[in-house]
């Protein structure tokens, strides 16, 4: 966390990750023109640009919409999470550049404005096989291009987190977008099914993965929890949550993560103010509840973030009996302070 905003706050992993991304992207885009080159000699510098880039984009793509539910399913995949807005706005610049030197190409040499060329140029609404497929993929670029400029936590502050999240949501919108844009082009000009394929089988594994990871999280939050005394709600055993870790329950609708920390048991509402990322999947890092999407902290005894930070959690009361931890669902303030439970040896 830091309390002023800055372009990218730098540190050693976030390098690492920008210096993977940018040698996957070099690396591909190498391959796919010197392939390119090889099998056909007579292709263009601008058809080159817009094929090896509209690519490398779809892929990206697949891969950001991938990494949500994957790491629901395993959480070795989090660290791409703590760095997929990178991910998105390089992969938002890559379509910039196809959309672009497709514009110029097909749009520029006229006496209409590009992109009123782009708009106008095609109002075959009615027609599958020439269906306008460029207008498309232009409404999609514009959604990437509101998502990258609002990417920065600048922007999320003074938006407020659910306009935010509501915006950055539109990003399924935009798939589905892409997806016709390459399909119905691909009907128009290409005679080779493998870039159906390729979107087909992009398509289905991002579906699989969203079930996957839906089913996982339905099955915590239809856990029944039999035993309850005196507003309590026995939910595991002392030996079940890890040290510096927490156990997710799901009571009442509402999501609750119990920290063991100093022999101590506390609870946290589980959604981070941040971007509703799951603290109970995190873990306590210099005294404090670190959200697993984008470090943001809070104190486990009352669920606020340490100064100068203002952001605060509801906290519950917890209890142990016999080894057993019981929880009470019933949410106090954000922020206030309680003792949690002592474990005893």
């Amino acid at each position: 966390m830091s309390a002023s905003y800055a372009a990218v706050g730098w540190n050693r992993q976030k390098k690492i990750y920008d210096w993977l991304i940018a040698g996957f992207c070099t690396s591909y885009l190498v391959l796919f023109i010197s392939l390119s080159l090889v099998f056909n000699e007579q292709v263009t510098f601008e058809t080159l640009l817009i094929r090896s880039t509209s690519t490398l984009a779809v892929l990206l793509l697949h891969v950001i919409l991938a990494i949500g539910p994957l790491c629901r399913l395993n959480k070795k995949f989090l660290p791409l999470l703590y760095n997929r807005r990178h991910l998105g706005v390089t992969m938002f610049t890559l379509s910039l550049v196809h959309g672009s030197f497709g514009i110029f190409q097909f749009h520029a040499l006229g006496n209409i404005n590009p992109i009123l060329s782009l708009l106008t140029s095609n109002t075959n609404f009615n027609s599958l096989s020439a269906f306008p497929f460029q207008a498309l993929g232009f409404l999609a670029l514009v959604i990437f291009f509101l998502m990258a400029i609002t990417s920065h936590d600048f922007w999320l502050h003074h938006l407020s987190p659910k306009v935010w999240k509501t915006l950055h949501m539109f990003v399924y919108l935009a798939y589905f977008l892409v997806v016709m844009h390459v399909m119905l082009g691909v009907i128009q000009y290409e005679s080779n099914p493998v870039f159906v394929i390729i979107i087909f089988a992009g398509a289905t594994t991002l579906v699989t993965l969203h079930l996957l990871s839906g089913i996982k999280e339905r099955k915590t939050d239809n856990r029944q929890f039999a035993l309850q005394q005196q507003g309590f709600v026995y939910v595991c055993g002392v030996k079940d949550i890890e040290n510096s870790r927490a156990k997710i329950f799901c009571i009442d609708k509402e999501r609750i993560a119990v920290y063991r920390h100093e022999n101590k048991l506390f609870a946290v509402h589980n959604v981070c103010k941040h971007q509703g990322g799951p603290l109970g999947e995190g873990k306590i890092l210099d005294g404090c509840i670190t959200c697993p999407w984008h470090g943001y902290q809070y104190l486990p005894q009352n669920g606020q973030s340490p100064p100068p930070f203002r952001e605060k959690v509801s906290t519950y009361d917890v209890k142990i009996v016999d080894n057993k931890v019981w929880l009470n669902p019933a949410a106090s303030a954000e922020g206030t302070e309680r003792p949690g439970a002592e474990i005893k040896d």
